[in-house]
C-alpha cells in the first residue's frame, strides 16, 4: 500500500517510518524542505519525498494521487502565539489536497481531551480533530496523553527537572493525573489502525498501563535514575510565573512551555478504551520501564529523533537553507587557521562532538552565562543541548545553533545562531588541506542589523580574541582521555 506520511522529519514521523517500511508498505513523506529528513540507504528505494507546506495550499496541488492512506502527525505547538489558526489553516489545506487522492483512509495523533474546559493546546487539537472527522475520507484519531520515549519533549522536560534540582518548589498544577504511554505503544497504535474499517471514523484515547500526578512521575522518573528528590507544591504561582519557571529550568522555549503549563490544568486519562477492540497490544509497557528504555537507547546513542530538532519557534522557521550561503559583505568576521598534525579524522571527530555534553572546549562558563543571557530574553539559551553526542545532521538543534551543513567527508560544519541577536551570525568548521599540510579553518561571521547590531559586535569584541582562538586549540588538541580527567576532578 502507498501511505502519505505528513510530518516525516518529526519527532514521531521519523519513528514511524521505519515501521512502515518495514511492512513493506510504499510510503511518500510530506516534508517542508527535503533538504532537512534523513533517510537509511536501507529504505530509500521505499519512499518518495513529497515536498509541500501544509500553509501554502498551492504546493499541496501536485500531491500523488495514488496514496491508500495518510497519517496526519503535524502540530504547530511551540510556534507562536498563532499556533491555534495556523494548525486550522495546515488541517483544511490537508482535507482538501486528500480530497483529490484516492486515499481511504486518515489517522490523526491527537491529545487527551476529555475535560470541558480545555487549554489552548488541547482546543487547538480538538479544533484539528473535527476537521479530519467531517471531511469525506474515514479518519481515525488516536488520542494521547504524555509520550514517554528518547528525544520526546516530555521526557526531555522530566529529566532537566529530576536531574537540575534535588529540591522543587512547583505549583499546584504538579498534583494534576495524567496517564502517560511508551512510545512503542504509541507506534504499535499507529500502525495497528492503519486501515482498519472498524476504526473509521472512531476516536479512541490511548494510555499506558499507570495512572499518575505529575509529581508521581518526577518522582519515579528519579527512581529509575537513582536520585533521592524532594518537591514542595504550592499554590501561589501563577501560570505565567509557572511557564518561565519551566522555561528557565529546561531546555523547551517559552511558547511551549506557556502551552504545557495551559494544558496541565487539564487531566488527561483514558476514558474512550474501546481501542482494545481493534489493536490488541501484547505489554503495555509501565511509565517506569518506558524511562528505563528510553535511557538504554540514549546510553547505546541510538536517539532517532527528538523534538528539539524541530523548527517550531525557531528564528529562522522554515527558511533554515536559505542562511547556508554565508554573506562576504556587509559583515564582521573572525577567522582562525591553525595547522596541525593529529590524525585528520580525529580533528574532525572533535569537530563533531562540540557542544552539548562536551560543551565548547574552552571556557565553558562564558558559554553558559551567553546561554543564560539568552534565555533572559526569550531566546532558546544553551540548555537545548544536541540529539546525539557524536552525529550531527543538517537541521539538528545544537545547543542556540542550528546545523545547517555537515559533512563528515569533506570535514565541514556550518552552524547558523539561533540566540536571540540584533543580526545574523554563523560559525564554520573546515579542516583543509594546503602543500599536504593540515589546517583548522574556524570563522566566525556577524552580519548586523542596524546600529544595535554594531554596537553588540563591539561590545562582545574583546571576548573573540581569547575565546575563539582558544576554542580552535582545544579542538585539534582534545583527546577523550582529558574529558575523563576532567569528569574525575569534578567527581573529587
Amino acid at each position: 500500500m502507498k501511505i502519505l506520511l505528513t510530518g516525516a522529519n518529526g519527532y514521531i514521523g521519523m519513528r514511524l517510518l521505519p515501521v512502515l517500511i518495514s511492512n513493506e508498505h510504499e510510503v511518500v513523506c510530506l516534508v517542508r524542505d527535503k533538504r532537512r529528513i534523513k533517510i537509511d540507504k536501507a529504505i530509500e528505494n521505499s519512499l518518495e519525498i513529497f515536498e509541500a507546506d501544509l500553509l501554502k495550499e498551492e504546493t499541496l496541488r501536485n500531491m500523488p494521487e495514488d496514496i491508500d492512506a495518510a497519517y496526519y502527525l503535524v502540530h504547530s505547538m511551540g510556534s507562536s502565539s498563532k499556533f491555534e489558526a495556523l494548525e486550522i489553516t495546515a488541517a483544511n489545506n490537508f482535507v482538501h489536497a486528500l480530497q483529490r487522492t484516492k486515499c481511504k483512509h486518515v489517522v490523526y495523533l491527537s491529545g487527551i481531551v476529555n475535560d470541558q474546559h480545555l487549554s489552548k493546546h488541547l482546543q487547538s487539537r480538538k479544533n484539528v480533530e473535527a476537521i479530519l472527522l467531517k471531511s469525506q475520507i474515514p479518519t481515525t484519531v488516536l488520542r494521547a496523553a504524555i509520550i514517554i520515549g528518547s528525544g520526546s519533549a516530555s521526557f526531555e522536560i522530566i529529566r532537566d527537572l529530576v536531574e537540575k534540582l534535588p529540591v522543587m518548589v512547583a505549583p499546584k498544577w504538579l498534583r494534576t493525573r495524567c496517564q502517560p504511554i511508551a512510545l512503542r505503544n504509541v507506534l504499535q497504535y499507529l500502525d495497528g489502525v492503519l486501515l482498519k474499517e472498524a476504526a473509521y471514523n472512531k476516536v479512541y484515547d490511548i494510555g499506558g498501563p499507570d495512572i499518575l500526578t505529575y509529581k508521581e512521575m518526577l518522582l519515579r522518573f528519579a527512581q529509575v535514575r537513582g536520585l533521592r528528590r524532594h518537591i514542595i507544591t504550592v499554590p501561589v504561582l501563577s501560570p505565567h510565573i509557572s511557564s518561565l519557571w519551566l522555561y528557565f529550568i529546561t531546555n523547551t522555549s517559552f511558547f511551549l512551555a506557556k502551552s504545557l503549563v495551559d494544558s496541565m490544568k487539564n487531566e488527561v486519562v483514558v476514558q474512550h478504551r474501546s481501542i482494545a477492540d481493534v489493536v490488541q497490544i501484547e505489554e503495555l509497557i509501565s511509565y517506569k520501564e518506558a524511562v528505563a528504555r528510553a535511557f538504554q537507547r540514549i546510553g547505546q546513542n541510538e536517539v532517532v529523533s527528538s523534538w528539539k530538532d524541530s523548527l517550531n519557534g525557531t528564528r529562522i522557521g522554515i527558511d533554515l537553507f536559505e542562511h547556508i550561503k554565508v554573506p562576504e559583505y556587509g559583515i564582521y568576521d573572525d577567522v582562525r587557521k591553525m595547522a596541525f598534525s593529529k590524525p585528520r579524522e580525529q580533528v574532525i571527530e572533535n569537530i563533531w562532538s562540540i557542544g552539548g555534553k562536551r560543551g565548547w572546549y574552552y571556557l565553558g562558563f562564558l558559554w553558559e552565562v551567553r546561554g543564560f543571557l539568552d534565555k533572559l530574553v526569550g531566546g532558546v539559551g544553551l540548555r537545548r543541548g544536541r540529539r546525539s553526542e557524536n552525529e550531527l545532521l543538517a537541521g539538528d538543534a545544537l545547543d542556540f545553533w542550528r546545523v545547517l551543513v555537515a559533512d563528515k567527508a569533506e570535514g565541514r560544519l556550518l552552524l547558523f545562531a539561533e540566540m536571540k541577536l540584533p543580526g545574523e551570525a554563523w560559525l564554520e568548521f573546515k579542516v583543509i588541506s594546503e602543500n599536504e599540510q593540515c589546517y583548522l579553518l574556524q570563522t566566525a561571521t556577524y552580519r548586523p542589523h542596524g546600529l544595535a547590531g554594531r554596537l553588540y559586535w563591539w561590545s562582545v569584541f574583546p571576548f573573540h580574541g581569547f575565546i575563539f582562538p582558544g576554542m580552535a586549540k582545544r579542538i585539534i588538541c582534545f583527546e577523550e582521555k582529558e574529558q575523563k580527567i576532567e569528569k574525575q576532578q569534578e567527581i573529587a
